[in-house]
């Protein structure tokens, strides 16, 4: 294995959830929630995500420290800050860069959760939050991730990295 293979296979860090929300329905309000089932496939229980292995988009994750990034490119005061609620994602991850988890299987809670993808800004954020908020989330967005083991994910849950092995992606 070359160095810079082996520097990608490694993630020291591990991550923790900050927040957790649902969308019932694809336009309807956020639910901010204390835990959340992962189910197999199928995404987060209460959430509109279409189930099916197809849907690559079944849980949605955003980095914790990006909001605080997103607020200053906007000159958000602490009265307006943008949370994880305003941008719809499904879960916020501290600790741990989401851009390491590409092409990996990671645990949170008792859930493992396969990453699909980068999860960019939607151009319909500009109607709820103003303008700006999609140049400000580009690259941002946070990650697509589908689960592969249901289970229950919890507030401050850990998030680690499965093994390469283990996940069979040698």
């Amino acid at each position: 294995m070359s160095p810079l293979h082996e520097l990608l296979a490694a993630v020291p860090q591990q991550g923790r959830v900050r927040w957790i929300g649902v969308r019932p329905q694809a336009r309807g309000a956020m639910l901010e929630l204390h835990a959340v089932e992962a189910r197999r496939e199928a995404g987060l229980t209460g959430d509109h995500a279409r189930p099916g292995p197809r849907n690559l988009r079944q849980v949605t994750l955003i980095q914790w420290e990006h909001l605080a990034v997103i607020n200053a490119l906007l000159a958000r005061t602490d009265d307006r800050l943008i949370t994880p609620l305003d941008l719809r994602r499904n879960i916020a991850i501290s600790g741990i860069n989401l851009f390491s988890l590409k092409n990996r299987c990671f645990r949170i809670g008792q859930a493992i959760l396969q990453t699909t993808g980068w999860c960019q800004p939607c151009a319909k954020l500009e109607e709820h939050l103003g303008p700006g908020i999609f140049q400000a989330m580009r690259g941002h967005g946070g990650i697509t991730a589908r689960v592969l083991q249901s289970g229950i994910i919890r507030l401050d849950d850990d998030l680690r990295v499965e093994p390469l092995a283990s996940a069979g992606l040698e």
